[in-house]
């Protein structure tokens, strides 16, 4: 550990402009190397893999077809990566937000370690993308589709040979902005997934199939509103949707934060401040994402045709959760399983069996390593995710056994408080601060919808004081005892439904008599 912080004094970093101001690195040793070398050492001798690598917005672990989520909602692409190469079953991001968990993604760091903490937070100078280290290693590489990380706009960034973006969430539609592609102003023709794909696929062409590549294929889809494809409007509306039991209002040991947000942005009592049918909005995100399985398809057929379908490893994720009532809860930031657990699958026969199911807790920070890894390369120290290929082949490999969560209180979101969260493989503690409430310890065994808070009923504190051990040790291994301050700005959802839930209760266990003192 480069440097201990007293996990009892958590230091406010000072910002300096609204957003603007990064100051983490007072009183703590930043992750990244010291110099910009992008040179890796090479291991093995195996012939650099190609690699595509999807990312879809929003898109929660369960909503593909072969999950069987619902009685409908068809993925057959998606369904086909399973069968023919690995179904990652507890995929994680580390932070449930766009920002984050794309620069997690990229740098194979923590949020607190890369500073990309929300939406709005700007990328910190020399932050370093893994596909610079293929670009060294004599990769083609390309990013077509959201980059939306921090306060970026659409202009091409470091690692991509070819770029092709748009400004923050983009436009299901066409737009005035239009796409950014290297570096001109190009208009939008059409559906963006569709065009997406059509980019993608162009590019792939044009590879010379002596020279690896690497594509980072980001849909906006199934970011809201959901827009499907015109050809997929209304595929689900006669369809039956399963609410979530725990929907409902008034579950034992829900911390009041939780249920107080059920009348809020987020909540589903006055989700995003107006009348939204969750059952509806359901059937729209599955229609939605149909347009990315059908060119995820079009793209596997081209690489077949091309012979290099076999040698490609192709890695499909979410880039976070989202809930549909569960908790009574919408969208995602929580530590809650729908909001931080993602869709992974990933294929390539020449690593990996087909077929393989991987049941280790994975996440984002691990995909940076893993690519580098596909590429020959041996990743660099001071990346916190480790590569997934040997648990993909072997599930006795060794491997991690706790995953931290991190998310910090947005004042533009201000329902959901900053939560520190650690995962087994059985059990999750989350530790809120800022707020007088309950925290929450889930046997994920006995529990895997998180129903039962066991810190709402005694006996358990020895089981919650250790996972909080663990999860300030982890936090003061890798830099993460500061919490971020930033100037106010942008739009507040702060509004609650007058005719919705009140204000929630104190938990019962904060009602106790006076404590008798001696004299």
């Amino acid at each position: 550990m480069a440097n201990t912080v007293d996990r009892r004094g958590v230091l406010l970093a000072g910002t300096g402009g609204a957003f603007g101001l990064y100051s983490w690195a007072a009183g703590t040793t930043a992750r990244q190397p010291a110099k910009r070398t992008l040179r890796l050492p090479r291991q093995g001798t195996a012939k650099p893999k190609n690699i595509l690598f999807v990312l879809t917005d929003d898109h929660r672990y369960d909503a593909m077809g072969f999950m069987k989520a619902q009685s409908f909602g068809e993925t057959p692409t998606l369904d086909r990566l399973a069968r023919e190469g690995a179904h990652f079953r507890n995929a994680f991001v580390t932070t449930a937000l766009c920002s984050p968990s794309r620069a997690s993604i990229l740098t194979g760091l923590y949020a607190h370690q890369h500073k990309v903490v929300d939406n709005n937070h700007p990328i910190p100078p020399g932050l370093i993308y893994y596909p610079e280290y293929l670009q060294q290693a004599g990769y083609d590489t390309a990013f077509i589709g959201k980059w939306h990380m921090g306060d970026t706009g659409d202009e091409p960034q470091p690692g991509f040979d070819h770029w092709v973006s748009f400004k923050g969430q983009g436009s299901y539609l066409p737009s005035a902005d239009g796409l950014n592609v290297d570096g001109r102003r190009v208009l939008q023709k059409g559906y963006i997934t569709d065009e997406l794909t059509d980019y993608a696929i162009d590019w792939i062409k044009q590879r010379d199939t002596n020279r690896p590549w690497m594509m980072h294929l980001a849909h906006k889809a199934v970011h809201s509103e959901f827009i499907p494809a015109e050809r997929h409007k209304g595929r689900y509306a006669n369809e039956t949707f399963r609410y979530p039991d725990n929907m409902r209002k008034g579950v034992p040991g829900r911390p009041m934060w939780v249920e107080n947000q059920r009348n809020s942005w987020h909540g589903v009592d006055y989700a995003y401040h107006g009348n939204l049918d969750i059952a509806d909005y359901y059937k729209r995100y599955m229609e939605t994402l149909l347009a990315v399985d059908e060119g995820l398809g079009r793209i596997l057929d081209l690489l077949e045709q091309r012979g290099e379908l076999d040698d490609t490893l192709i890695l499909y994720m979410g880039d976070n959760g989202f809930m549909f009532g569960e908790h009574g809860l919408i969208d995602k930031r929580a530590a809650y399983e729908e909001s931080m657990r993602v869709p992974m699958l990933a294929r390539c026969p020449s690593l990996f069996a087909p077929g393989s199911q991987v049941d280790a807790v994975v996440a984002n920070i691990d995909i940076a390593p893993t690519m580098l890894a596909a590429a020959g390369l041996q990743s660099p120290a001071h990346m916190a995710g480790s590569n997934m290929l040997p648990i993909a082949r072997d599930k006795t490999a060794p491997w991690r056994r706790e995953l931290l969560y991190e998310y910090y209180w947005e004042r533009n979101f201000p329902q959901t408080p900053t939560v520190h969260a650690i995962r087994e493989d059985r059990y999750k503690y989350m530790h809120f601060h800022g707020i007088w409430d309950l925290d929450e310890l889930y046997d994920l065994a006995a529990d895997p919808h998180e129903n039962d808070n066991l810190l709402a009923r005694p006996g358990h504190e020895e089981l919650a004081e250790r996972l909080s051990g663990k999860l300030f040790t982890l936090l003061e291994q890798t830099d993460g005892m500061q919490i971020p301050l930033s100037a106010d700005a942008g739009y507040r959802a702060n509004l609650r439904k007058s005719s919705a839930a009140g204000q929630a209760p104190f938990p019962p266990s904060f009602f106790q008599p006076p404590a008798r003192r001696s004299r």
